[in-house]
This record gives structure tokens, sequence and C-alpha cells, in this order.
């Protein structure tokens, strides 16, 4: 207990000389946890702009673009005469999309012709083509099927019975999780652990690895240290970043559910003990790097190479069972996946608490059995003072 008193005695003086080295486990990843919040704090994009090319200048045309503008998602932005414009427009990213009306649009129709709206898109923005691609059938489907519902009314069918005739078999779809489609609550909730994790592993890496670049490792665990005593050193050291990170997580968990007024079905506290595990975890595992490789630049580069990845490994952008044996398995190496599982069955799904019980205790083992092989490590480190001073 006094070694774990004293280390932390130095570390905290060691921060108060160094106010950058503090700011990277305070008000930074504060700073980059709410910039994150704020990109899409809006939920839902909406109000996309998108270009009209109206060829046939009639009355139907000028519905279907009210249909378009009358959309939430979209919004027409401009109109073009020509489709070099359209085109320049879009290769600028004028615009989203440009919908292409083509010349005797009305009178196809009204001749009992299939007549073809042209959606041009560029699928390289995958969000914003997707809410596009449907808002725009949306629109295009509410148009025939009033044109088809008139004329059909126009022969003497019932109203009922042409609704039921033009939609004989109705897919009826549940969204279970994410009803509302918003972001905030989906890739905002995400992204802040990703970011946390790059920043408490860079913190556990840093934190030890200056010891050895600065070549006051044997200021801090003397020349010949006993096992308690360097483990006890060892966890003095890494508490400030694990309270000053977790406080960061804390404040930003609580802020994107309750504070924005959204209560999980799952439980938020739980979510919130394994993110505090999962950030000792990351701390461990950087501290392990420095230790094994008596380097910062080396232990920073392993780093990245672990940290910089987790998300698109994760499963939440691409999804994990469709990767390749080999990508799914460096994505279930790495810790990061199995938080935001966790997180997702809380926070989205609603699952039962037993179902995300084992996440935090694996994960506590693991932080244990990382902190046990850095304390040999240590040891080996401070009786060969030769092998100080790497960058």
């Amino acid at each position: 207990m006094g070694s774990i008193a004293s280390s932390i005695r130095r570390e905290a003086a060691l921060l108060r000389q160094r106010p950058w080295d503090l700011a990277m486990i305070s008000w930074v990843p504060l700073l980059a946890a709410a910039l994150l919040w704020w990109i899409f704090s809006a939920g839902l994009p909406t109000r996309l702009p998108i270009g009209v090319l109206d060829d046939d200048h009639s009355s139907l045309s000028r519905q279907l673009v009210r249909f378009l503008d009358a959309t939430p998602g979209l919004v027409v932005a401009r109109r073009y005469d020509n489709p070099a414009e359209a085109e320049h427009a879009l290769r600028r990213i004028d615009v989203y999309a440009v919908v292409s009306i083509p010349r005797d649009f009305s009178r196809d129709v009204k001749q009992g012709r299939s007549a073809q709206v042209t959606l041009l898109h560029n699928a390289q923005l995958g969000t914003h083509s997707g809410l596009i691609q449907r808002d725009v059938r949306t629109a295009n489907g509410t148009l025939s099927a009033g044109v088809e519902m008139t004329a059909r009314n126009k022969r003497g069918e019932a109203a009922q019975g042409v609704r039921t005739s033009m939609e004989p078999v109705r897919a009826g779809m549940v969204t279970l999780f994410n009803t509302s489609l918003d972001y905030e609550q989906f890739l905002a909730a995400a992204l802040i652990p990703a970011l946390l994790h790059i920043l408490a592993m860079t913190a556990g890496a840093w934190t030890v690895g200056r010891e050895l670049r600065d070549r006051t490792l044997g200021d801090w665990l003397g020349p010949t240290p006993a096992l308690g005593q360097t483990a006890g050193a060892l966890l003095g050291k890494l508490l400030w970043p694990w309270l000053g990170l977790g406080g960061v997580a804390t404040l930003a968990l609580l802020w994107i559910t309750w504070g924005r007024g959204w209560y999980p079905p799952g439980s938020v506290l739980w979510t919130l003990v394994a993110l505090w595990v999962f950030l000792a975890l990351s701390i461990a595992l950087g501290a392990l790097a420095s230790a094994a490789t008596r380097s910062l630049r080396t232990a920073l580069s392993a780093t990245g190479f672990i940290t910089a990845p987790a998300f698109a490994f994760s499963g939440v952008g691409f999804p994990l069972l469709a990767m390749p044996w080999a990508a799914r398995l460096w994505a279930l190496a790495l810790p990061y996946t199995h938080y935001i599982r966790l997180q997702m069955e809380q926070l989205q799904m609603g699952a039962p608490l037993s179902v995300s019980v084992a996440t935090p205790l694996w994960m506590t083992l693991a932080t244990a059995v990382l902190l046990a092989a850095c304390v040999p490590l240590l040891r080996a480190a401070a009786a060969q003072p030769a092998s100080w001073g790497k960058r």
C-alpha cells in the first residue's frame, strides 16, 4: 500500500509539472467526445439538397418535384436546364443527387405507357445515397399510386378495391432496435468509446514509457524493486489516467443517454461499469506495450496498430459475420469488439442483464493478467539501466 500511495503522489506531481500530460487524460478527451457528439447531435440527416433536371415541364412533373421537396429527408435546392450543368453540380457536390425527368413524361403516363424517372447519385456517399434513394422511391411511389388510383376511379372501380388490387401482398416490417434511426444513438454512442479506447491505451503506454525515455525508471521503482513494490508502483501510476478517462466516459455516456432524453431499454449503469473496466484493460495494454518493448515510440506504434482499426473491425460499420475468417479472428481478438457488443445489447437491444454479465468479468481478468505480465518486465528493465533512454 505504501508503494501505491507513493506512486500516486509522484504521478500527481508529474502531472502538475506537465500540463499537456494532464490534458491528455482530462480536457482533451472531454473536448473530443463533445465534438463527436456534436457532429451526430442532429440524430437523422434531413433536408439533403438535390437537384432536378425537368425536360418535361408539365403539371405532372411539377407535382413530382413538389412531392420530392415535401419529403422530410430532401430539399430541391437547384433546378438545371441541361445534363452537363447537372453533372458538374454532382462533381462539385453542390447537390448530393439529381432527379432527371425525361421529355414526354406526362404524355407517356396519360397514354398508359411506362415512364421512367432517373436518379443520379454518388454511391460512395453511403449514408446520403441510401437516404436519398429511399425518399425518391417514396415520392415516386406516391405519385404513381395517385395516378393509378385516379385512372381506375375514372373507370368506375371503388376506392377500397383499387387500394387492395394495387397492393395484394403487403410486407409488414418491424424495426426492433434503433426504431428512430437516430445516428446519435447509433454512431456517436459507438464512436466515443472507440476514441476513449485509443486515448486510454496511449495514456498507458505514455505513462510507463516516459519513465524509460527520460531514464527515470530507477527514481520511480528503485534499483532493485521487490515484486509487490513494483506492482504497487504500477497501480499507483496508472490510477490517474484511469480516473481521468473514466470520468470523461461517465459524463459522455450519461449525457448521450439520460441527458438527451434517451432512456435505453437495458442497463445504463452496467454499461458504465463495463466501460470503466474496458478503459482499465486499454490502459493496462498500453503499459504492457511499453514494458515489453522498453521504447515509447514502439509502444505508441503498437497502440495505433491495435486501437485505430478497432471500430472498423467491431461489426458496427461492416457486419462481423460477413468478414473473412482471418478478419473475424482479428476482430474477436480486439477488446473493443466485445465491449461494443455489450453496449449494443444493453442500450439498443434491451437484452437481459444475464446476457451481458460475463463480458466485464472476462475483461477484468484480462486486465489483471496484463498488469501481472508488466511486473516482471518492469523489474527486469529496472535492473538494466543501459536499456533506458530509447525514444
